[in-house]
């Protein structure tokens, strides 16, 4: 294996930053002058851990490629990380949103859609009943409400290195066995020990640990962790996590807002899986604001009373946009045009061979990286083996190369996802779009080792 070094990062971030503000200047304009209004000078502030001393702002958007304002091309390997995950605006959902806002965006009553939608997840995912909302974050609060409903119990139990959106519970880090705030978890508004467990993703005994005193509501879980790098699940670790948790009484959560890049029912329907609840969000309706999760006989028994009591407004699910009109108009349009088995069976082939071009660099190379695969979901990080679990991954996250990467990427005219080496294969990516990747990293590794 090939040894790099260090002093190469930093002379090669330099040059790169030059060329990045030779080409962003209209960028940079735009930046500066949004400090004077917006926090940190974006809508959000994650906006700003793009690569490159300001962010790029963006112009347009169509399948696979944006433009931003100086005018840039950009193979977008993001997708809004997930957001829009199968294109930049479909026809097929455009064409829905038009129609749909001609004729009313948000009424608070029940469209025919909504009947199509919860059917249609219904068949894909294998739960009966189906609610709607507007983001995972919402759909996951929502699943904990209910799971804390049935169960009668107060705490939940994550993985270290989870994400499941802004939800206080699961903003936490294990730390010598201890649950912790998150260091970016911004006022906390209780000690997360008080509600939550943690576990490291694979760790079975842990497992067992947690769940075994009988007072976690539910388990909340990515089948394959996203948020490290992809973390693949051990053989047998699901057969394991539902065995225990039905052991102790405990509700089986499945999230599928990133794992659905695995298939048309996400991992879930792909490996077979039986939760009690699942949540899933960003790239249901092509990147409009809607999320859904869904329930089982079991947990609709349970809580329906509830549900339609006249406290229904105060019950903590739900708000006055939830569920209107113009989100499930476009998630019917995504899941009937757009997250379809023709898609991606088009798609596969194209992640696969994206998988091989990157670990043919690294072979060809000698860097001792490696490259995982969920679905169309391709990720490469800097250590000779995948991590097992976000302990090991943030262990051995190398910051500095990994900001290096992005940026000589982007310089280039490629996207990744700026929180870590992540790429998504769309229904509009071609051939040709994953061969440019391919270049674009084997140039950039042999440019750290040169």
């Amino acid at each position: 294996m090939v040894e790099m070094d260090r002093s190469r990062i930093k002379e090669l971030m330099q040059a790169e930053t030059k060329r990045f503000l030779r080409n962003h200047k209209r960028s940079k304009a735009l930046f500066e002058r949004a400090r004077k209004s917006l926090l940190a000078g974006v809508p959000m502030n994650w906006m700003v851990r793009w690569a490159g001393p300001y962010p790029v702002f963006v112009k347009e958007g169509r399948g696979t490629y944006v433009t931003d304002v100086d005018g840039n091309e950009y193979l977008d390997l993001c997708l809004g990380d997930t957001g829009s995950m199968f294109g930049h605006s479909p026809k097929a959902v455009v064409d829905s949103v038009r129609r749909q806002v001609a004729k009313g965006i948000t009424m608070m009553l029940p469209t025919e859609d909504s009947v199509w939608v919860g059917e249609e997840l219904s068949r894909r995912f294998g739960l009966p009943y189906w609610q709607v909302a507007m983001t995972a974050t919402d759909a996951n609060r929502f699943v904990i409400r209910l799971a804390r409903e049935v169960t009668k119990r107060s705490k939940i139990m994550v993985v270290n290195g989870c994400y499941h959106g802004t939800v206080d519970e699961t903003l936490i880090v294990l730390e010598k066995g201890r649950v912790l705030p998150r260091s970016g978890n911004i006022g906390p508004p209780v000690d997360p020990s008080v509600t939550t467990k943690a576990i490291e993703f694979n760790d079975i005994d842990a497992l067992e640990e947690a769940l075994s005193p009988g007072d976690v509501a539910c388990a909340l879980m990515e089948p394959a962790m996203t948020n490290r790098g992809i973390i693949l699940p051990d053989p047998g670790y699901h057969e394991a996590l539902r065995k225990l948790t039905k052991k102790h009484g405990t509700l089986l959560v499945i999230d599928e807002t990133h794992t659905i890049c695995c298939g048309i029912g996400g991992y879930t329907r792909e490996h077979h899986l039986k939760p009690d609840m699942i949540t899933m969000g960003k790239p249901l309706a092509s990147g409009v604001p809607v999320a859904a999760f869904g329930i089982s006989q079991y947990v609709a028994d349970r809580i329906m009373e509830r549900i339609l009591s006249d406290g229904t407004d105060e019950s903590g699910l739900g708000g006055t946009l939830t569920g209107n009109a113009l989100a499930v108009a476009a998630m019917r349009a995504t899941l009937e045009k757009v997250i379809t088995e023709r898609n991606f069976a088009k798609m596969l082939p194209l992640a696969e061979r994206f998988e091989k071009g990157v670990r043919d660099v690294i072979e060809e190379v000698g860097m001792p990286w490696h490259v995982v695969r969920l679905g169309v979901r391709i990720e490469y990080h800097n250590t000779p083996n995948p991590p097992r679990n976000g302990g090991e991954y943030d262990a051995s996250k190398d910051h500095e190369l990994e900001k290096l990467m992005h940026l000589m990427a982007l310089n280039r005219g490629i996207l990744l996802t700026p929180f870590h080496n992540m790429a998504l294969i769309s229904p509009s990516t071609t051939a040709r779009d994953v061969d440019f990747h391919t270049s674009v990293f084997r140039e950039s590794v042999k440019a750290l080792v040169d």
